[in-house]
């Protein structure tokens, strides 16, 4: 099976992302699902094996994982990726320390909220979510975004 380029991926993605409402909406809440998925996965505890941390162990596998996953496709769109996952993790970091509330309940409360949103958006696009037809648009989301960002500045990728 021949890999796609992140063009392709790009383009397969804008067929249901065309309306100019549901865009939006994906701006806001395409950013603040990868936050939480980030930020449930910060909330996980582990235990410590010295002589390494562990603590937060999962996060960081998964911001490794998903860097393998960007890279196979598009090397600068896996830098931008992985920037906006280690802001996600020293985020996360913060709010574990500064919050009033757990960091998983703040995330639980997002997400809810932001899928509604993206099922909202999709509600007005008339078209069903890209990741409903393959699993892998669930990564390509953020990317497709990171895309705008990278043509506005004029960032080949």
């Amino acid at each position: 099976m021949a890999t796609r380029s992140m063009q392709q991926w790009f383009d397969a993605y804008g067929v249901s992302h065309k309306n100019p409402t549901n865009k939006a909406i994906h701006w806001i809440c395409v950013p603040i699902i990868y936050f939480c998925v980030v930020g449930f996965l910060y909330s996980i505890p582990m235990p410590e094996a010295p002589p390494f941390s562990s603590a937060h162990l999962l996060a960081r596998a998964a911001i490794g994982l998903v860097t393998i996953f960007y890279v196979r496709i598009s090397f600068p769109i896996m830098i931008g990726m992985l920037l906006w996952s280690v802001l996600c993790y020293v985020l996360c970091s913060y709010i574990d320390l500064v919050a009033p509330w757990p960091l998983w309940a703040i995330c639980s409360v997002l997400f809810v909220l932001a899928w509604i949103g993206q099922f909202y958006g999709h509600k007005v696009e008339g078209a069903k979510p890209s990741f409903l037809h393959d699993l892998q648009f669930l990564m390509i989301g953020p990317a497709w975004l990171m895309g705008f960002i990278y043509r506005r500045f004029g960032v080949p990728y």
